[in-house]
């Protein structure tokens, strides 16, 4: 390479292949509305739909929501007592993103590492009657449908609502900033 005589080194052109992508995709940015979930950043739209979704009062929680582990790898339920919802809305947003993901997705989605004592750790599944009780309460909202090809897709009044808690999300981002 005949610019490595001249003292150009790799690090020096990472460096500065990043920052000109940093450069246009700042152009870009600049005066663009956010109209979808996809241009909002995934923890502040989990939180924003979480809230929406406790709000409405159309999600019910069952009985068993206090009790119940997460998957079969962990020891104790989740300490958080909104957390069905935060597992709704991160599972609509997986939906709207990626469509035909079924119960099945969803368990591997959320597994992690069985921990086995002196034995190599592995990795197990989430819990599938959560994932299924979520989307079945998803489809009686009207936010997501069985796709023929198998798994969900979101519906059109899926995506309205999704846009416009996205929309709200980032309104509520920049507001923080100022």
């Amino acid at each position: 390479f005949w610019l490595k005589g001249l003292g150009w080194t790799k690090s020096f052109w990472k460096h500065s292949l990043v920052m000109s992508i940093e450069l246009y995709d700042n152009q870009f940015k600049e005066g663009r509305k956010i109209v979808t979930v996809k241009d909002v950043e995934p923890d502040q739209f989990i939180k924003a739909f979480s809230q929406h979704l406790k709000r409405q009062g159309r999600f019910e929680l069952p009985k068993w929501a206090d009790v119940v582990k997460t998957a079969k790898y962990k020891e104790l339920p989740p300490n958080d007592p909104d957390w069905l919802y935060v597992r709704t809305a991160s599972m609509v947003r997986k939906v709207y993103i990626r469509k035909g993901m079924g119960v099945g997705a969803f368990r591997k989605v959320y597994g992690g590492q069985q921990r086995r004592g002196t034995c190599t750790k592995t990795f197990s599944k989430g819990s599938g009657r959560i994932a299924r009780y979520i989307l079945q309460q998803l489809e009686e909202m009207g936010l997501v449908e069985q796709d023929e090809d198998g798994g969900r897709m979101i519906t059109k009044e899926g995506q309205r609502e999704l846009d416009t808690v996205a929309v709200q999300a980032a309104a509520e981002e920049e507001e923080e900033e100022e």
